[in-house]
C-alpha cells in the first residue's frame, strides 16, 4: 500500500471527487469538489490531495489544505476530507493517512495542524486535541482539533 499525491495518480481523481461530494457535500455541488481537486495538484504547494492505493485499487484519500473551514481562516493548515473506502475500513488506514499528512506538514515547516469534524471521540484517540467548536456553513456546529507538530 502506498500514499501518493493525486497528481501522481490522476486516474483516481474522479473517484476522489465522487467520495468527497457524497460524504462531505450536503448542500454543495459536485463541481465545488471538482474545483478543490483540480486546484490541489501543485507539488510542494497547498492545497494538496493524497490518495492511498494498493496496486491500482484506491483505498482512501486525505488533504493537506490551506483552509477547510471558512469561519476559521485564522487557523492553518488543515488535515481535510479524510475518507477510507467502506470495504477497506477497520484496518487502521485512517491513522496511516493522518500520519502521512502530519509528516508532510512537519516537513513543510508548519508548527501545528488543524481539522474539524462533526463527530467527537474519533480524532482524540490519534492524538488530536479538541480546542472548541466552530461553525460550518451555513449553520452547523463542528468540533475543532489541533495537532502540534
Amino acid at each position: 500500500m502506498n500514499i501518493v499525491p493525486l497528481y501522481d495518480a490522476p486516474q483516481h481523481a474522479e473517484q476522489v471527487i465522487e467520495w468527497l461530494s457524497r460524504e462531505f457535500g450536503d448542500a454543495l455541488p459536485r463541481a465545488f469538489f471538482a474545483s478543490i481537486i483540480e486546484h490541489s495538484q501543485q507539488p510542494g504547494q497547498l492545497p494538496l490531495t493524497f490518495v492511498m492505493v494498493e496496486g491500482e485499487k484506491l483505498l482512501g484519500t486525505v488533504g493537506l489544505w490551506r483552509c477547510d473551514l471558512i469561519s476559521r481562516q485564522d487557523l492553518h493548515p488543515w488535515l481535510a476530507s479524510l475518507y477510507v473506502d467502506e470495504a477497506a475500513r477497520g484496518k487502521g488506514l485512517a491513522r496511516v493517512l493522518q500520519q502521512h499528512v502530519i509528516d508532510c506538514a512537519r516537513e513543510m515547516g508548519f508548527a501545528e495542524l488543524h481539522l474539524y469534524s462533526a463527530c467527537r471521540d474519533f480524532y482524540e484517540r490519534f492524538g488530536w486535541q479538541y480546542i472548541g467548536d466552530g461553525l460550518d456553513y451555513p449553520d452547523t456546529t463542528v468540533h475543532l482539533y489541533r495537532f502540534r507538530l
